[in-house]
């Protein structure tokens, strides 16, 4: 599947608001979500396997690529188009050979050491952040601002040109064109979606401001 950031939409059994995780991850893609992830930090193994092979049935017939976090195994176990791993989870290497060539591969970069560093070779994309203050995760580091994605995408283009971006946490209707105009290709987000009272209508609206920054900024 062709990798597109644009809308890239978070979902874990923690933070997931009303609806059910399957029907929640059929609206976000319903609403204009172009990539799904599911975190789970907490569920044993075999729920999570569970768990993702019905999201990834769900998801059949949406042009919608299904990433797990963290957990390579589990993306291998339910048959997902790939994987985001952090600074301390498997090696980018060893997540590649294990997944293949057509899989579908994301680090998280917060420091200008990490995209110096980072395998882009190996990777499809970076997730860059936390760029704003979130509360869908533990993270007792400040946020790097707008300013920290900016030269965090600076390094990481200067070492690959037009590299795909994108912006993590906080991510709100409010700030995410401020986000795109740093240098995201897209925003990965969970609050904004997950929490609110109608999913589709959020994954729309969002979606669509998300369109608009990207078309805003190429005619920059």
């Amino acid at each position: 599947m062709a990798l597109d950031l644009r809308l890239y939409a978070l979902i874990d059994p923690e933070h997931a608001g009303g609806p059910h995780l399957v029907e929640l991850a059929q609206l976000l893609a319903q609403g204009g979500a172009t990539l799904v992830q599911l975190r789970d930090k907490r569920s044993p193994t075999r729920l999570f396997v569970e768990r993702a092979r019905e999201i990834k049935a769900a998801l059949t017939g949406f042009a919608v690529p299904f990433l797990i976090n963290d957990r390579v195994d589990v993306a291998l176990a339910c048959g997902a188009d790939g994987v985001h791993v952090g600074q301390e989870d498997m090696t980018v290497a060893d997540a590649r050979r294990l997944m293949g060539s057509s899989a579908i591969i994301g680090l998280s970069i917060k420091m200008p050491a990490e995209a110096e560093t980072a395998p882009l070779d190996l990777l499809n994309y970076v997730g860059v952040g936390g760029v704003f203050a979130t509360s869908s995760k533990d993270n007792p580091a400040a946020p790097i601002g707008v300013a920290g994605l900016t030269r965090i995408a600076g390094i990481v283009r200067r070492r690959a040109r037009g590299f795909p971006v994108c912006a993590i946490a906080g991510i709100t209707m409010e700030n995410a064109a401020d986000a795109l105009a740093a240098g995201a290709d897209g925003v990965a987000v969970i609050s904004a979606l997950s929490h609110q009272r109608d999913p589709f209508e959020a994954a729309r609206r969002l979606r669509a401001a998300v369109d608009a920054a990207l078309a805003q900024r190429a005619r920059a």
